[in-house]
Formats: C-alpha cells, structure tokens, sequence
C-alpha cells in the first residue's frame, strides 16, 4: 500500500492513499510532521504529565486530568471499541483505524522539527492507540461547563435561588458558535450553502487543521482535531456537506459525597443509605524544577473524585456536624465506556443527508447540533449526543449522593427540527435543545445572522464572509437605555453620552466610539462587582485553580451585565448611580485611541514565543456575529474568538472556502505557520482546493 503526500499554495495537507486505514496512517504521519510540538502538548495534558516539562503552572489541570480519570476513561473507550470488533467478528473497524492513525504519529514525531522540543529538553514520547481518544476527552472535559453548578449554587446560596437566573449565560454569555444552512431554494445555484465558524479558545498552533483525505471509498475536505483521525465536525464529501454548533447541553454532573476512611481504604454513602468501598489509589505528578507531587484518586460508584476527599471539601473544614463532603464528576464516557468515535468513519463515508444522520446517531460528546446538505436536495437539523434522563435538580447544582432520585435513567432522544424559509441558524442560542439544557448563549447572534439572511432572496457562497465579519453589538441596548435616562450630567459625561447614543453599535477594530462604549460597559461591570450586595461572592473557595474562573465575580457580573441592568430590582444595588459613576469617570480619561488598540489577540501557547509576536487588534465583541470575547470589567484582550470559518458549497465543492487564526504549520520556521492571519482578521477566506492537478507533490509514504 502507498500513499502521496501534496500540499497547496497554503501549506494545507492533501492527502491519498490505497485504502482508508492506510489513509489514517497517513493523517497521523503528516500531522506529526506539521504539529509535532501540539501533539506532544497535547498527550501530556490528556495524561496529566504537562508539568514535568511545563513547570509548576501546568500542575492544577495535571492534578484534574488524573482525578477526573482522563486517561483512564480514554483506555476504557478504546477497549470496548475492540471488544465490539471481536463480537462482530471484523479484522478491520475503528479500532484499527485508531491503531493505523497512531502509527502514522509515531512514525512523523521522530523527524518532525519543532524548536520547542530542545527549549524544554523534551523528547517525543510514543503514542498509545488510545491517546487520540484521551487528546478529545481531555480537549472537551470542561466545554459542557459543569464547574457553572459550583457557581450557581454559590449564587443561590448567598443572594436565593431566584438570582441563579440573573447571571445565566443567556444574558450574555461567553463566546459560542455560529453556523448556518441556507437551503438550494435561497441559493442562486439551487444547491445549499452551509457557512460559520467555531468559537474557542484561540490556540496557536490552532486547534483546528485543513486537511484533505482521499481513497477510493472516500474523498473529504474539512477541519480535523490534532491528534485525531478523520473530520469530526465540519467536512464536504463532494455529495454531502455538514457543520455543528455546540448545543450548549448539560450532559455532566456534580454529586456531593460522604466519604470515610477505614482499614480497607475509602468508603462512600449511596442513595440506600450503605456504605461501599470506593476505588483508591495514588499517582504521582512530576513537576519540572520541583520536587514530584501526590495526588489521591479516588473514584465513587457516581464517579472520580475531582474536589476533595475524606476530610472534606478544600474551602476548609465543615459545619460543626455536618460530616465531610467531596465532590465526584459523572460524565457520560467514564459510565458508557463510549466516547462516539464510531461516527468518524461513517461520516467521511457519508454521501447524503441520511448517511450522516446514520453516523450521528453514534455521536456521544460533547453535544452538538448538527446542520447537513447534501447535493439531491437533502437537509439535516438536529442535535447529536448522549445526555443522561436525571432529576432537573442535577442541572442546576451538585446533588447529595446519598439520597434517592438522582440518579441517571436512560438517555434522551436526541430533538430535531427544521428549516424556516429555507434557512436554519444555530447560535449556541435556545433551540433544537433546549430541553437537553440549563444555560444557552443570548439570542442576539442568530437573530442577527438571520435578520441578515433576510435581506435577500437568493444567497451565494460568496456572499458568506460579510456574515462572518458582522460586528453590531445588540446586547448594547441595555447601557445605552440606561445612559439615555441619565440627567443633572457634567459637561463632559452629557458629551460622552450624546455621543454613544449616535454610535452605530458596531464594534470595529477601528471606531473610537466603541472604544469608549467598552471603556464605559467595563467601569459599570466593576462598579457593580464592588457593590456590597455582591460581597459574599467576591472570594471563591480555595477549590482547584481549574475552577475558579468559573467562580469569579467580575467575569460573571461582566457576561451577564445585560441580566442585571434590565432585572426588575438587583437587590438594593442603584443602578443609575452606578452608570452615572462610570460615566462620569470615562469622561475625565476617555480612551484616547481605537477598540482595536485594546481588543488585541492573546492565544494561549504551552510555551510563550522566543520573539513575541505584535498581536493584532479585532473587531467584534462576544454579542456580534464576529465573537471575538473579552472579559468586561477585567481585560479588552481576547482569548476567543473564530478558531476557523467555513463556507461549504453544494453546488461546487472547489467553490468553497476555509480559514484558520494561524496557518497549517504549528513550526514557527514555518512560511505557513501564520500566513492566514491577515485573511483571518479582515474575514476573508482561501480556496478550498480538490483539483489535484493544482497541487505540490511533496512525497510518496
């Protein structure tokens, strides 16, 4: 068997080879060779060994990672795919896929350059056929946000239960994603377009690679994972294209557990109120320039024990007879032993709608919704993954384990819906799911991209990139109503003011008046964080560090700041005299230059560039079309934003087109590694190219 490596005037990996496995081995070997250092970054987080060669600031989410049983879920997962294999009596499935994209890895890391190798004095380590299964549990662990029932429950404890709601991420939220259908009836080719682009924490090298795979089964362009073979969430057959929008589901839960230590070890109170013996062992966590770290795992019949232990919570010691209490994380995987990675093939094999909606019925995490056309006519619209039947108290908080009634019952039948005047819009907003759900992204993005998809009839691929670009701000609304009603202002504050009120909303890299809008939102979200009301919410408990952005106040007063201006009372709080005191206070220094000169890229990197790069400015804010998040009220810098766009045509697969942060190469040597940035700033696309004869050979493997 043979396969040919070629690439295209931006580096992106085109891919051909006798036979799928041998195709997978192929993506392995080439991802090595483009994103060697990500790998490796990656395998070590998905094990919780990132610190031995990170240093002490990898440490709190290595400790997670082996309390939470990452590594352990992935083995389980990999395991039950081969067992299934051996019950259906086949030499070949997906686990020896998995096993052939593995080798792939393998065979690249010895010969992949990667300067930061020698910077830490690592060497890359050997990949397990499991390890692409721990690279995603580990990526996706925290994207359903479960640490948010920390918070509410804090919330309800201190302000009531009715405050929970004022700080929903519906009003508004962290940045999600954006993804829309538009049916061949709108289209000027009468074939479907599906365009967006996934909201994440930008990464450099970025967490999404262009890739092309071609067999004679198969031939897909699309976004594949590092580290994972195939296109999981945004690919084109030819015949049949599809993208997902996470559906912003509550698939994970927090249970409070009695724990005690005996002679035998540790035991846990069940709901029929008997002690059993919970599983417990220690690990040991190497930290580069410390001395190595303990770390107990100890795993309940709920699951892994992630705050805690026998003695207790770690914000400190219990209520005089109230017994210790810890907290166990049960997620879907760890009680399924299946993490969906059945669908990978299937849908690379998929031609119309109907065999994608075959392949999403094995999906499992994290939840998406699902938007698929296919070239006959066909459209899909719906949510895929598994979430757990359970008491709706389980959403809201961490529940008691040793009481009845919240336990898991089965698993919901995943909603489907349709399309409104030929076009579907998925947001991250309330939709197909939201009975699968507690908290979604406010309303303004979709109702945005759909108020623009009105505008006219016929839509082409073309037309796509003005929606990725959009920058008003409607979430804007609540401030300016808010200084609209101010009275008795200085000269200088009524000048500021007047001014906002005749901003277009739109928040350009290059507007002043946005500049000024942020400067003001953000001393309005401080002023309020101050308020005393909110003052047993200002420290968090002293619970692991890869909780508490989760918990801080000023993060969570600064995304639901449109929540709280618009409630009917915040608790004594008087918000006019707090919008007349930030006013007032802008207007003395008002920001001197553009959004853009405060709303500045900042990627996370494992290692920080030995040449720090100028990042560049941004337009848009977490409410516009174009999500690039801040925090409000903390930092104009942005951590989130389009981690890729996309535009799929049905028509005419080479008219589609695709961009990322960076560039294909994770090597900074590389004339790739962030040759996109400029396109990706000013919204434009690169050509999604299929025509082999346009391209670069580069090698036979």
């Amino acid at each position: 068997m043979t396969g040919e490596i070629f690439r295209d005037d931006w580096g992106i990996p085109h891919l051909r080879a006798d036979d799928a496995v041998e195709l997978a081995r192929l993506q392995g070997r080439v991802t090595a060779l483009d994103r060697a250092w990500q790998l490796e970054v990656e395998r070590h987080r998905a094990q919780g060994t990132s610190a031995s060669f990170l240093g002490p600031e990898a440490l709190p989410w290595d400790r997670f990672a082996r309390r939470a049983r990452l590594a352990d879920t992935a083995r389980r997962c990999f395991a039950e795919l081969e067992r299934r294999e051996r019950r259906e009596r086949r030499d070949t499935g997906t686990a020896h896929w998995l096993r052939a994209y593995v080798a792939g890895v393998n065979e690249g890391l010895p010969s992949a350059t990667a300067p930061e190798f020698a910077r830490v004095g690592l060497t890359p380590g050997r990949w397990e056929p499991w390890t692409p299964l721990a690279v995603w549990i580990a990526t996706h662990i925290l994207f359903a946000g479960f640490p948010a029932k920390l918070w509410r429950e804090r919330v309800a404890a201190h302000l009531g239960a009715d405050a929970v709601g004022l700080f929903a991420a519906d009003g508004p939220g962290t940045s999600g994603s954006n993804g829309w259908l538009v049916a061949g009836e709108r289209t000027v080719t009468g074939r479907a377009v599906i365009a967006g682009d996934p909201h994440r924490f930008i990464e450099e090298p970025g967490v999404y690679q262009q890739i092309h795979l071609s067999c004679p089964e198969f031939d897909v362009v699309g976004l594949a994972v590092p580290g994972v073979p195939g296109i999981a969430h945004f690919g084109h057959t030819g015949t049949v294209a599809w993208a997902i929008t996470n559906a912003m589901a509550d698939y994970q839960d927090l249970y409070r557990e009695q724990l005690r230590r005996t002679g035998a070890g540790v035991e846990a109170l069940g709901p029929d109120g008997v002690w059993r013996r919970a599983a417990r062992h220690t690990e040991t966590i190497e930290v580069a320039g410390e001395e190595p770290v303990g770390v107990e795992v100890i795993e309940t019949d709920r699951g892994p024990v992630v705050i805690g232990g026998p003695e207790g919570l770690d914000d400190g010691v219990p209520e005089p007879g109230a017994p210790p209490v810890a907290l166990a994380l049960r997620y879907p995987p760890r009680v399924t032993g299946d993490l969906g990675f059945g669908a990978l093939l299937p849908l690379l094999r998929a031609r119309r709608v109907a065999d994608v909606d075959r392949a999403v019925d094995l999906w499992a995490e994290p939840v998406n919704v699902i938007q698929a056309a296919d070239t006959e006519g066909g459209t899909l619209h719906r949510v895929a993954g598994r979430v757990p039947v359970r008491a709706e108290a389980n959403g809201i908080c961490p529940v008691p384990a040793w009481e009845p009634g919240h336990d898991w019952r089965g698993w919901h039948e995943p909603p489907r819906a349709g399309l409104t005047d030929g076009v579907a819009v998925m947001a991250n907003q309330r939709g197909p799911a939201s009975p699968l759900g507690v908290e979604f992204a406010p309303p303004h993005r979709a109702d945005r991209i759909a108020a623009l998809l009105a505008r006219k009839e016929h839509w082409s691929a073309a037309d796509m990139p003005a929606l990725h670009r959009d920058t008003h701000l409607a979430s804007a609304t609540a401030l300016l109503d808010h200084l609209a009603a101010l009275d008795g202002l200085s000269g200088p504050a009524a000048g500021l003011r007047d001014r906002l009120l005749r901003w277009n909303r739109r928040m350009d890299a290059d507007s002043a008046d946005a500049a000024v809008f942020a400067a003001v939102r953000g001393a309005v979200v401080r002023r309020l964080a101050e308020h005393p009301a909110f003052a047993a919410l200002t420290t968090p408990p002293a619970w692991p560090e890869v909780f508490l952005p989760w918990l801080a106040l000023l993060p969570r007063i600064g995304f639901a700041l449109e929540h709280l201006l618009t409630a009917e009372e915040l608790y004594g709080v008087d918000r006019p005299a707090a919008v007349r005191a930030a006013l007032e206070e802008v207007a003395v220094r008002p920001p001197a230059g553009t959004w853009g000169d405060t709303h500045r890229s900042a990627p996370w990197r494992a290692l920080p560039p030995t040449t720090p790069y100028d990042e560049p400015g941004l337009s848009g804010d977490h409410d516009c079309v174009l999500c690039t998040s801040s925090v409000p009220g903390l930092t104009d810098l942005a951590a989130r934003g389009p981690a890729a766009r996309y535009v799929w045509d049905l028509a005419r697969r080479e008219d589609s087109r695709w961009v990322v942060p960076f560039g294909a190469s994770g090597v900074p040597e590389s004339p790739h590694h962030r040759d996109q940035l400029a396109l990706w700033l000013a919204g434009d696309l690169v050509p999604v190219v299929t025509d082999w004869a346009r391209l670069r050979k580069e090698t036979d493997v």
